[in-house]
């Protein structure tokens, strides 16, 4: 039976929004990485390079939020699963007027971590601005997009700078 909504898995015959079952899938190890970036003024990047900000140490605070934030997806996302997640780093590269973020999300399970890597990656840059924007409210936080994904029925992906690709 054909459906105008075919094709979205997260809506049912009948155009409703739905959960997609996952319980017949076979766990498998599965990864995604994810970046994103800060820009900012030159001075709010070196300030945050010698830990001169006054709300803390910048970089230590926002891979904790983005840790978190990658642990509580299902709870930001309706239709996203709880996923039992075995790894997530997030780490940062500081250039003269911008902050690069990399998350990176493992779990061995039935459902992918893209979701979870891209939260960790903008939670992490929410942070970043949030405790910066005393210095520098005209920060931007973009380019955010998913970089890798291995694992699952549909193989890997990985992004370039100008195309993507999937093998």
């Amino acid at each position: 039976m054909s459906s105008q909504h075919e094709g979205f898995t997260h809506l049912d015959p009948l155009g409703r929004a739905r959960m997609v079952d996952v319980t017949p899938k076979e766990p498998t190890h599965r990864r995604a990485i994810a970046r994103g970036a800060v820009t900012m003024t030159a001075d709010t990047a070196d300030a945050v390079a010698r830990g001169a900000i006054a709300k803390g140490d910048v970089l230590s605070v926002a891979r904790v939020a983005g840790i978190q934030a990658a642990k509580r997806t299902s709870d930001l996302v309706p239709l996203c699963h709880p996923l039992l997640i075995g790894a997530v780093t997030v780490n940062f590269e500081i250039g003269d007027e911008r902050i690069d973020i990399e998350a990176s999300v493992e779990t061995v399970g039935r459902t992918g971590v893209e979701m979870e890597a891209l939260t960790a990656c903008s939670v992490a840059a929410l942070t970043i601005y949030d405790m910066c924007k005393s210095l520098d409210k005209a920060m931007t936080i973009g380019e955010i997009a998913l970089w890798e994904k291995t694992g699952g029925a549909s193989g890997t992906y990985h992004r370039t700078e100008r195309a993507e690709s999937v093998t």
